[in-house]
Formats: C-alpha cells, structure tokens, sequence
C-alpha cells in the first residue's frame, strides 16, 4: 500500500507544510514556514515517490541536493535547509515572491525591444550561474523569475550539471532530459556541460517571445529531438518583420548547432542584447528563408558535415576522473557488505584522484511489471538509495568523491555492463554470492563480468569462519 501524499500541516524537521503551490513530473513545490525563519518566505521542495513514479525524480531531487547549497548571489534561491533520502527527503529554499516568465506566453509576440532586455538579464544571470561551475540544461520560461526589483532568477537545477560534482543524471540514464523545445544538439546527443547550451535555450526562448512560434517545435520523440542537428528555423524576420536585424542576427547566432558558432559566453551575449549599435552583423542578420533541401541533405547525411561536440575546459576534465564502482546487494549480510567495503577502501587508497560510484541493481519481472513500493509502501528505489549511503558512510569520501546509483533491469549483469561501458569505468568491485546450483547453470553475475566487462573486476568472497559455513 502506497504512503499517502504529504498534506498541509504535515511538520519535517520543524518545518510546517503550507499550501501545495505546484506539483510538477518531478516534485512537489509547497509553501513552509519555520519558527527561525519567521520573516523568510520559505518554498519546500517534495520529490515524488509514490507507485509508477520515474526514477529519476529521484536522480534528479539527489542532483539539486547537491547543487543548490553551493550556489549563492541574487540570480538563485537562498538554501535554507535539506534532508536526503535517510528520511523523507525535502529542500527547503527562498520562496521567490515574483512571478515565472511563463505567464507571458498568453500574450505573444513580444515587442522586440522588451524581449531584448528580458534576454540581457537571462544572459547576465547565466553568467552568474556559470561562474559557479553550474550548467542549467533547463532554461525555460517558468524556470526563471523575476524579483520585485526585476532581477531574475533561475530556480530547478534537477536536470543541472556542476563542473566539479559527478553527473547522476548521465551516468544513470540513456535519454537526454530536458525540456524538448529547448534542448541544445548536444544536449539531445548526450553531452551535458557545455555553458553554451544554456545560450542554445535562451535562443529559443527569445525566437518564441518574438515571433510567438518555437523555432522547433515541441518534438516528443528522440527522432523529432535530433532534427534540430540538421534543419535550420525560419528566421525571426521571416515570421515578425519588425523584428531588427541585430536581433535576429543574435538569436541565430545562439541557434547555431556547432556551440563553437555561438557566443563564447553569457557575458558577450548579454553585452550584445544591451549594446544593439555594436552588433556585428553578418548574412544571419539577412536571411530571409530556410536553407534548401540540398544543404540540409548534406548535413543530414555526411557525417562530415556535422559538428563534433566535446566538453569545454573543467567539465572535460572532470568527465575523464577515474571512476572506482562496486555493485552492492543492499540486503546482503553485514558480513559479505563489511568485506566488500574494506577492499574498496583498500583500492580507493591508491587511487587518491578516484571517485566511488556506488551501485545497487534492482531486479524487474520480465512478464509482469514489479511494484515499485515495498511491504511497507516505501520507494524501492529511494529505500536502496538511502541504504547504499548507510554502506559507504564508513569510508568517509566527500561529497564530490562519491556516487549512489539505483538501477532497475531485469538482468542484473547487463545493468552493471551498461553501467561500467557507457561511464566508462576503470574497476568494478563485487561481491561473490552463495555458490549454488542454479548459479552452475546460469552462470554467476561476477562470472559475467569478468568476462565482458570493459575494465578491471575485482570479486570478493568473505572468509569462511564456521564449519557450517562448509556444508
């Protein structure tokens, strides 16, 4: 039997649940209150649990948990206070008194000159974030607010990637994630860090507020996503004549697929949005019409023809850390968790630049879907995630060092080969299970891996310390 939802009134911590303000795919927004915080409107962030919910709700509740403590200036929420997945997990915040840009879609097209200097406060608080080693990845109009004063400020960084912190999002999941109407092409191929896709989505964003349609539409297939690689937009002045050719000329320009073509940075696209005059205008500030089907055929069909997208500076860097995973049954005994955790502290001892990435597989039924809440109506998968943390807290790595990662699959070594192929892994570390006799047959996990795994695979067996331990 599922938990019943949190209600208004409910208490975490001292916190007091007020009314449910918004209750989007991924959480829950209410208003809160607190006795220490008596003059700070405070917004509690609940991510969603319940049956059939996806996991990465809960991936990406774990993301911002990470990311929003580190973040500070008038272009963020103020971190109040959090709780992970030990308990019911929730993130407290400043509660932004403004409106979402999101109210302004009922009234467009925009003039161009108010969407101008909307863009040039977006762009500066883009600065800001990227200063702070924080890539959005999900600019859209009701992720950014305005305060009474006009400064904006960029809220839900679920889907963000932080240049010195691991990437939960790409590590555990395939498919790009995203706004589809925003997503820069290298965000749909995969790629997240780049700053630039941020500029990608406020491109759009300012094409939607001028011309009143989305310069891509709003795919809902990987397919549809992957269009934007090779078919350009019609140009804003084609669909809004008054539109100034400076201004195409900068939409375009972050509308560019090679981020190496649009501004190097937030800041130089700002400048431009606020210094119209000085504008370099190239033949994207003239163009009048789509490319032809030949050009689009070549860049569709010559891989030579497409841009190659690579992570610039720290985020490259970071992406090539070695990476230490050990793949844990969270309901093993303490004895065979015990021993796996001291032969990965062992190796973690030799590897000083090496980050842990924690791993726990939950089997599926390959016939009849499997509930995703236990006896007790609690999350498997939050469950599992709070008890992988409960095993690695001995070892005492900072946060940055470490990762905790709940697959779902019905095989458990082919989640783990996924897993260590796509990351890439340099070792993997596992326990040996009971030997029994449909492992013969079967074949064991740790056999599996040994054997297809691209990286080293290191298994261990506890000591037998009993005679019956023999039979």
């Amino acid at each position: 039997m599922a938990l019943p939802r949190l209600a208004p009134g409910t208490v975490l911590d001292g916190f007091v649940l007020g009314p449910l303000l918004h209750r989007g795919g991924m959480a829950a927004l209410h208003e809160a209150s607190h006795p220490d915080h008596p003059d700070t409107p405070l917004l509690i962030k609940i991510p969603r649990m319940q049956e059939g919910e996806d996991p990465a709700a809960i991936v990406s509740f774990e993301m911002e948990l990470m990311i929003l403590p580190r973040l500070s200036g008038p272009h963020v929420p103020r971190f109040v206070a959090a709780c992970g997945f030990e308990a019911q997990p929730y993130l407290v915040m400043e509660r932004i008194p403004g409106e979402s840009l999101r109210p302004l879609l009922e009234a467009l097209p925009r003039p161009p000159e108010e969407v101008a200097a909307l863009g040039a406060q977006v762009a500066r608080a883009l600065d800001a974030l990227h200063r702070q080693h924080v890539v959005h990845l999900d600019i859209k109009p009701s992720n950014i607010l305005r305060r009474p004063d006009g400064r904006v400020v960029l809220v839900d960084f679920g889907l963000s990637r932080h240049d010195l912190l691991p990437d939960l999002m790409a590590e555990e999941f395939r498919l790009p994630y995203g706004t589809a109407p925003y997503m820069a092409p290298e965000q749909v191929m995969g790629l997240r860090g780049d700053p630039r896709s941020d500029l990608f989505a406020l491109g759009v964003l300012m094409y939607f507020f001028v011309t009143g349609e989305r310069p891509f539409g709003d795919p809902q297939r990987l397919s549809g996503l992957k269009r934007r690689l090779w078919r350009d937009p019609h140009p804003p002045r084609a669909l809004r004549p008054d539109c100034p050719p400076w201004l195409q000329e900068i939409i375009l320009r972050c509308l560019e697929v090679d981020p190496e073509r649009r501004h190097p940075s937030a800041a130089q696209l700002a400048f431009d949005l606020a210094h119209p005059a000085q504008v370099p205008l190239t033949p994207r500030a003239g163009r009048a019409g789509r490319d032809g089907w030949a050009a689009v055929t070549r860049r569709r069909f010559n891989p030579e023809a497409r841009p190659v997208f690579r992570l610039p500076g720290a985020a490259r860097q970071q992406s090539l850390a070695p990476i230490l995973a050990v793949a844990l049954d969270v309901a093993e005994e303490e004895s065979h968790q015990g021993a796996l955790r001291a032969a990965v502290e062992r190796i973690l001892a030799t590897l000083p630049g090496a980050r842990l990435a924690c791993l726990h597989v939950l089997r599926q039924n390959l016939v009849t879907p499997d509930s995703g809440l236990d006896s007790e109506g609690r999350n498997r998968h939050a469950v599992s995630l709070a008890r992988l943390k409960h095993w690695a807290a001995p070892l005492g790595l900072p946060e940055e060092r470490v990762t905790y990662h709940v697959l779902e699959a019905v095989s458990v070594a082919a989640a783990l080969l996924e897993y260590v192929t796509v990351n890439p892994v340099d070792h993997i570390v596992l326990g040996a299970r009971t030997p029994s006799l449909r492992r013969r047959w079967l074949g064991s996990v740790s056999a599996e891996l040994a054997e297809k795994a691209p990286c080293s695979v290191s298994v261990v067996r506890p000591r037998r310390t009993g005679p019956e331990e023999e039979n």
